[in-house]
């Protein structure tokens, strides 16, 4: 909120330090101040000193960090933008009037609107790739969290000021597609996907196919002879396979819809499938692959091409004994294409855990191969999702759990729920809740529990009004909503010009025409519930920066719930209309401002903040 005065103190302390001949404190580490009747920020001298203490100056780090925060805080004297500084045990501590800093908080929020909290443009592009579901199967469960975290993490970053390239890795061709294509040709030939669920019964006849194999081995012949006609690329077969997987990527593209998920790139496995080989007889060529074929398969000794006697990452095999391709073939291969086509600071590849080893595996060889990008690339490991009853998605077996069945499930619970809340809402506008409450509520476990451990998703927590679930944090978007919406409807305000700046217009065109709110001072004593729903909102931007630099979503679903929780407590205890006129007038730009804080920590979430529930 006060990056501009902030950014003046530093190049204070800069200039004491350099006419001081201190050491250089690189980068000042900020951390706000919990609140005590004021705000503030701090920052430490502790690591100054120390420098000192290492080029061989004899002194107490403690003692001579609080004589260097002490003349620090002499050479400042009253900066401009805050109250008060002091110098406190090593650490400079600067207060802005509480009245200044809501004032400023507010004000901004307004302002910017969903702009809020969005960082300067940082010049630097980043790309995530998820979701990565199979062409010929089913989109279950198992693939839902890869796409809600990789939609968030992504919304975050471009929120942070990232340009980010959304990307998918399609699983094109393969056995599995190869299998589906044998029981469509022998047992469904000329049938038409159906007009809804088409991965559903896609996921049907790859999961029939599964059974028939197993139930008559001999069958394999078939499929290996189907394998050998796709190998010759014979024209039938790949107008087949042309034709059936546009039915599963539209079948996605539904999928992907239902979600608010969007990309920018595809990506598919036969895409990369012949330069992945091409790249495997380069690096036989250089040495760094060791080809044992026919016999056996090409791999790389990787801890041997690094120089490392103990064993870390082992030995990765990227070609059959065949010469048929392998994930690390392609995954090669597609790391080339994504930095030849893109100016990436960085790759973040959004895949569960238990590839963990798989990557560190293809980065190191991509490293050895003297790409210096290598290092850019980065695996965000996630944590499988269970389900009530330990269900088991496998879709060889079709015991799978599918997407659209749990969306549908979902809304039907939160149907039950807007019905009994609000029996008064018309039937289209119950149903339109209830989508936005189901969907919220299937996302936001997926997102509020660290990446790297398991979500056990559970239908009474995730639909919780009361408590740490999306619904809870919805409702609370909703009545700041109400309290805006009853303004417009019971009680007209006069819109004038302030002494300095001109009506503030705040898109509120919820139910109603759009409303617009004065200007007003926060000069009353504010309640403890004001005080903290500030605090909150004002911390916005800084966790938006920080859940961008950490890849985690935490960051943004703790403060989700703590504003909900904040607002709520203020609309407990600090009436709005009918508070004095002054009083009044500042309370509803705090109650527009929180709205809008709600609804932008909910849209980086990929979760939609209802006007009603």
């Amino acid at each position: 909120m006060f990056e501009t005065e902030q950014q003046a103190v530093e190049a204070q302390i800069r200039q004491f330090i350099a006419e001081n001949q201190l050491p250089d404190p690189g980068e000042f580490q900020w951390t706000p101040i919990p609140f005590a009747g004021e705000w503030g920020i701090s920052t430490s001298f502790f690591q100054l000193a120390a420098k000192q203490a290492r080029a061989g100056a004899q002194i107490n780090v403690p003692q001579r960090a609080q004589e260097i925060a002490a003349a620090v805080a002499e050479e400042l004297g009253l900066p401009s933008g805050f109250a008060r500084l002091e110098a406190v045990k090593g650490y400079l501590n600067l207060y802005y009037s509480p009245g200044e800093f809501t004032q400023r908080v507010v004000d901004e929020v307004l302002e910017q609107g969903q702009g809020f909290g969005r960082g300067a443009p940082k010049g630097e592009q980043v790309m995530v790739e998820f979701s990565q579901p199979n062409t010929h199967k089913a989109f279950h469960v198992g693939h839902l969290r890869s796409a809600i975290l990789g939609e968030a993490i992504a919304r975050i970053l471009e929120h942070a000021g990232y340009q980010v390239v959304r990307s998918n890795y399609i699983g094109d061709i393969g056995l599995h597609v190869i299998k589906w294509m044998w029981n469509y040709l022998k047992y469904h030939a000329g049938e038409l996907p159906p007009d809804k669920d088409r991965t559903r019964w896609m996921g049907d006849l790859y999961a029939e196919a599964s059974r028939r194999l197993e139930e008559n081995p001999d069958l394999e012949s078939e499929v290996r002879a189907l394998f050998g006609h796709w190998d010759r690329k014979e024209p039938e077969i790949v107008a087949l396979w042309e034709k059936t997987r546009q039915w599963s990527l539209d079948g996605f593209a539904e999928v992907y819809q239902i979600l608010d998920i969007r990309f920018d790139r595809y990506y598919y496995n036969s895409e990369v499938e012949e330069p992945g080989k091409a790249m495997v007889e380069e690096l036989v060529r250089r040495g760094i692959a060791v080809d044992e074929r026919p016999d056996g398969p090409v791999f790389v000794r990787i801890d041997e091409k690094l120089g490392l006697e103990k064993e870390k990452y082992r030995v990765l095999v990227i070609l059959r004994s065949d010469s048929t391709a392998l994930y690390g073939t392609e995954d090669l291969a597609l790391a080339i294409l994504k930095f030849n086509e893109f100016d990436l600071a960085r790759s973040i590849y959004v895949v569960d855990v238990r590839q963990s080893l798989y990557f560190q595996q293809v980065f190191k060889i991509l490293e050895i191969m003297g790409y210096s990008w290598a290092e850019r690339c980065y695996h965000l490991a996630y944590e499988l999702v269970n389900l009530p009853g330990n269900v088991v998605i496998a879709s060889r077996e079709g015991a799978v759990v599918l997407l659209e069945d749990m969306v549908r499930e979902a809304t039907r619970r939160a149907l039950e729920i807007v019905r009994e809340k609000n029996p008064s809402l018309p039937e289209e506008k119950k149903r339109e809740v209830a989508f936005a409450v189901g969907l919220g509520a299937l996302k936001y476990p997926m997102l509020a529990r660290d990446n790297t451990r398991i979500v056990t998703f559970d239908w009474e927590v995730a639909l919780d009004f009361n408590g740490q679930a999306a619904p809870y944090i919805q409702y609370a978007h909703v009545r700041a909503n109400s309290i805006l919406n009853r303004l417009q409807e019971d009680q007209p305000i006069e819109i004038h010009q302030g002494e300095k700046s001109p009506v503030q217009e705040i898109g509120l065109k919820n139910n109603g025409p759009s409303i617009s709110l004065p200007p007003a001072r926060f000069e009353y004593r504010l309640d403890p519930s004001e005080v903290q729903l500030i605090d909150l909102i004002s911390r916005f931007p800084g966790e938006v920066q920080r859940a961008a630099a950490e890849y985690k979503t935490l960051p943004i679903t703790n403060l989700a719930y703590e504003l909900a929780r904040a607002f709520t407590e203020f609309y407990n205890a600090c009436p709005v209309l009918k508070a004095d006129p002054d009083v009044r007038a500042a309370r509803l730009r705090l109650v527009a401002a929180a709205r809008q804080a709600i609804a932008n920590v909910l849209n980086l979430l990929g979760i939609i903040a209802p006007q009603v529930m």
